[in-house]
């Protein structure tokens, strides 16, 4: 052991310093999921370097918590592999990999997407570019996305990453409630409620700062339910966890349905009151028995019952679903279909009860308010409502006939770029080539794109298919505002000058649009600050309201809820307390939803499910937790999650690597028995790049209404190698 070598070390190494007389304290918020604990970076004032991180106890929301993540993520800042000048491609065959680049000047670099970007727009239309956002973004950054898409370029090709992560949540939510606030309660009620109700969230390695608060549930006296094909470690502590079969939540939400009403669990006045779909929905749940749902599911009768009756009988429960269930093709009923739960015994518009998604990207909630999505305008806003366009168009100095239209999800992106109706791609903070479904056929795409331009700090697996990279700052070089899982407006704050070169996105953008001769449009928007002056002003009177939001009141109260319409408001931490909802009538939607299996349903070819997810010590596409020493140690591969019984039938041992494969592609990983997961069920984590890439394997069959991918549910087998154990 005398050689052994904490991976630990490289988490503590700069840590002597921290009573240094030359360091101040910059109180921001962390750079990874809607948690954005608080935190405070520790700059060296003569080198204007961040060389450290403390917690902020003084954050309401996570009173000091920290996740490995976290406390490693002032680690990008000064990373070697920090973009520090433009790139430019000087060879288009080595696309798709790190060679062929050689450094530019910004002039260089803007002349040359200039002239493309006409000369393309010139040959094919307006609608021949594209831009693809992300929601790790600012709201200032987002906003500016849509409008520079819309105004700059004026192509109706604008989608965001969220589709993969938060669209069958914003969809459900809206259809069931008419507003799409993440959360309708603030996180610290979730200690005060009796029953917390967790459906498809690894909370413990997704979100783990919120843990100290779902413990506190069951510490009080109150009970919790997990709802996962996986015993994760929320799920082991549960009073009642229901292991479902992936792909099938629609009818254990169903089952559940059933037996709240069948039992006498339901709030009748509420629900006459307040409601509407009531009996529709009562009739077609019928079928949902518990033994019925048992077939379907793979939950057994009695924990069915259980969950109906902890919930059920709780004077307040809150119920949160996250990713297991919305990442689906009908992600967006079973989201509405578990607000059903709340909806019919009355679990919503007080303190202590509701519902909300336990939101997966930094700014998820934001970046979906303000414009980068195909249908969407600030303030949430709709493009296709003639009056919605008409309010932005006057913000942004347009008439409204020269809005265009309405484009586009994420993912059929690709498709019209593989029929060349899209031409070129502008993105910005994301890294499809790793998080979009079947990547094999995103790379193939992305490689016969006439040109184009990635905004990035690394070199992303998707900035090598870039014709030209353009160096961003991260978080912690620039300012502006996020909005957390709660819906909460917060307030990321500089902490050391950029890199290099290296300028945010919001910057860019402006520079670029008054080179493609709009700047009329952007040159009022000298600082961030500016930036989201103007997001108020174009989103006031829409759904997601934020004109009474200031930096200021952001800074006095610790973030500010929106709704908030005026300066004097302070804001809406409790969505519903006037029981009146965002439909005409006032009146939310209890709705009738039919079970549908999955896209892809096991059979004697691909016999196994396969799922997929996060772990602890890495984030989303893994561009930026992957390159962090710590955190690669910690978990420094992927791997197969395989039950001991099946692992048996294939004459599989623990640590040999298998091949996985479905009917996309194959990958090769590392096996893990565990009798955490279901029998038939296969887990594998995404956050890997190119031959062991999640994505390689999972299906790109969309939902409806959301247009998100089935990541969650897919047919797969597995084979053993002749390669043994890796030594």
């Amino acid at each position: 052991m005398d050689n052994y070598k904490n991976p630990r070390d490289n988490f503590f190494k700069e840590i002597e310093n921290i009573n240094h007389p030359d360091e101040t304290l910059v109180p921001t918020h962390c750079s990874y999921c809607a948690m954005q604990c608080g935190m405070n970076l520790r700059v060296n004032t003569k080198t204007n370097k961040i060389i450290g991180v403390e917690p902020r106890y003084d954050w309401p929301v996570t009173l000091g918590k920290m996740c490995p993540k976290g406390v490693t993520a002032y680690q990008q800042t000064n990373h070697p592999d920090r973009l520090l000048k433009p790139l430019i491609r000087d060879d288009a065959s080595l696309k798709g990999t790190k060679k062929g680049f050689r450094e530019a000047s910004w002039e260089e670099a803007y002349d040359l997407i200039v002239k493309k970007f006409k000369q393309l727009q010139a040959d094919y239309g307006k609608d021949s570019l594209s831009v693809y956002g992300g929601v790790s973004m600012t709201n200032e950054k987002c906003y500016l996305n849509g409008k520079f898409a819309r105004v700059a370029l004026q192509t109706k090709y604008l989608d965001y990453n969220g589709r993969f992560c938060m669209a069958s949540a914003a969809s459900g939510i809206n259809r069931s409630l008419g507003i799409d606030r993440g959360s309708t309660v603030p996180w610290t009620d979730i200690p005060e409620t009796d029953c917390l109700f967790l459906a498809g969230s690894n909370t413990a390695d997704c979100h783990p700062t919120m843990m100290f608060r779902v413990w506190a549930v069951q510490e009080r006296g109150g009970y919790l339910i997990v709802v996962d094909p996986r015993e994760t470690p929320v799920a082991r502590r549960a009073d009642v966890h229901l292991d479902l079969r992936p792909g099938t939540d629609l009818a254990l939400a169903n089952g559940i349905l059933h037996i709240l009403i069948k039992n006498g669990h339901t709030d009748d006045d509420f629900v006459k009151k307040h409601t509407n779909g009531f009996e529709e929905t009562k009739e077609l749940v019928k079928q949902f028995t518990p033994e019925y749902t048992s077939q379907i599911t793979g939950v057994a009768p009695e924990k069915i019952i259980k969950a109906a009756e902890l919930y059920g009988k709780a004077p307040n429960a809150i119920l949160l679903f996250a990713r297991g269930i919305e990442q689906q093709v009908k992600g967006v009923d079973n989201v509405s279909a578990y607000i059903n739960l709340a909806l019919v015994t009355g679990n919503i518009g007080r303190p202590k009860a509701g519902v909300g998604t336990i939101t997966g990207q930094g700014n998820g909630q934001g970046g979906r308010e303000h414009g980068q999505k195909a249908d969407a305008l600030p303030g949430y806003r709709k493009i296709t409502d003639p009056e919605h366009v008409k309010e932005v168009a006057k913000v942004w100095g347009i008439e409204p006939e020269e809005m265009p239209g309405e484009g586009v999800s994420a993912f059929e992106l690709f498709g019209l770029m593989e029929k060349k109706v899209i031409r070129s791609m502008y993105l910005l903070c994301s890294n499809p080539v790793v998080s979009a479904p079947d990547s094999n056929y995103v790379r193939k795409v992305l490689k016969q794109l006439d040109f184009m331009v990635v905004s990035d700090f690394f070199l992303s697996e998707s900035a090598e298919y870039g014709d030209v990279v353009l160096p961003t700052t991260t978080w912690s070089e620039d300012e502006g505002t996020t909005t957390n899982v709660e819906g909460r407006v917060i307030k990321i704050n500089r902490a050391q000058m950029p890199l290099g070169e290296s300028k945010p996105d919001w910057l860019i953008q402006v520079e670029l649009a008054e080179r493609l001769g709009r700047g009329k449009y952007f040159s009022h928007l000298k600082t961030s600050e500016d930036v989201f002056n103007e997001l108020r002003l174009a989103s006031k009177g829409g759904k997601a309201d934020y004109y009474g939001v200031t930096w200021e009141k952001i800074k006095k109260q610790d973030g500010v809820f929106w709704p908030c319409t005026k300066e004097e408001d302070p804001g809406t931490p409790h969505m519903f307390l006037d029981k009146k909802f965002y439909f005409p009538d006032g009146k939310a939607k209890i709705l009738a939803l039919p079970y549908v299996p999955a896209a892809e349903e096991p059979d004697e070819e691909f016999p196994l499910h396969l799922t997929t997810g996060r772990v602890v010590y890495h984030y989303l596409s893994g561009n930026q937790t992957r390159r962090i020493q710590f955190l690669k140690d910690m978990c420094p591969e992927p791997f197969v999650e395989v039950h001991p019984e099946t692992a048996k039938k294939y004459d599989i041992e623990h640590e040999e690597r298998v091949r996985l494969f479905t009917r996309r592609g194959e990958v090769i990983y590392k096996v893990k028995l565990t009798e955490a997961i279901r029998k038939d069920t296969l887990f594998v984590p995404y956050h890997w790049d190119f031959e062991q890439a999640a994505n390689i394997l999972t299906n790109p069959a969309l939902d409806p209404i959301s247009k998100m991918p089935e990541f969650k549910a897919c047919a797969a087998q597995i084979e053993k190698l002749e390669m043994k154990k890796v030594q």
